[in-house]
């Protein structure tokens, strides 16, 4: 039952924005150096990030001097979640939140019907939530 979002979420999510921005701007692959730089992480971290990436489908990652990284997802049919869950793992995990044990194992904690509604909530607006539409409400921010 956990919802971990970690420094490499952040980052999967900030690389996928930057590789569409990349995409519109470019046709070659980004570097890798280049896009760690952008997403303000060293080349090892980034690697650790873009590999849960490429292995979903979403990137591309060609090896080489004129190798980097492009984006082959359409980020409007990339979630949040679906981001989440591939570098940190599965959201339910069946662990209390309160306790390091399975729920239900000796009846459940006294936060569990709570905890489920808002996590539930959380994870259907995680799952509407498009990279597209983080890239929008990024440049928002940045705009404002």
């Amino acid at each position: 039952m956990r919802l971990e979002v970690t420094r490499k979420s952040d980052l999967a999510v900030r690389a996928l924005i930057e590789l569409g921005a990349e995409r519109d701007r470019s046709t070659l692959p980004l570097k890798g150096s280049d896009l760690g730089d952008r997403v303000s992480t060293t080349g090892g971290f980034l690697a650790q990030v873009m590999t849960p990436l490429v292995r979903a489908g979403w990137v591309r990652s060609d090896p080489g001097p004129s190798g980097g990284y492009s984006l082959v997802a359409d980020l409007a049919e990339v979630s949040v979640l679906a981001v989440i869950e591939e570098i940190e793992g599965p959201t339910d995990n069946g662990q209390c939140v309160l306790v390091d044990r399975p729920c239900n194992e000796s009846g459940q904690c006294a936060l569990h019907p709570a905890w489920m509604r808002a996590r539930n909530e959380m994870l259907v607006e995680l799952t509407r939530l498009s990279v597209a539409d983080a890239q929008a409400m990024s440049a928002d921010i940045t705009r404002a």
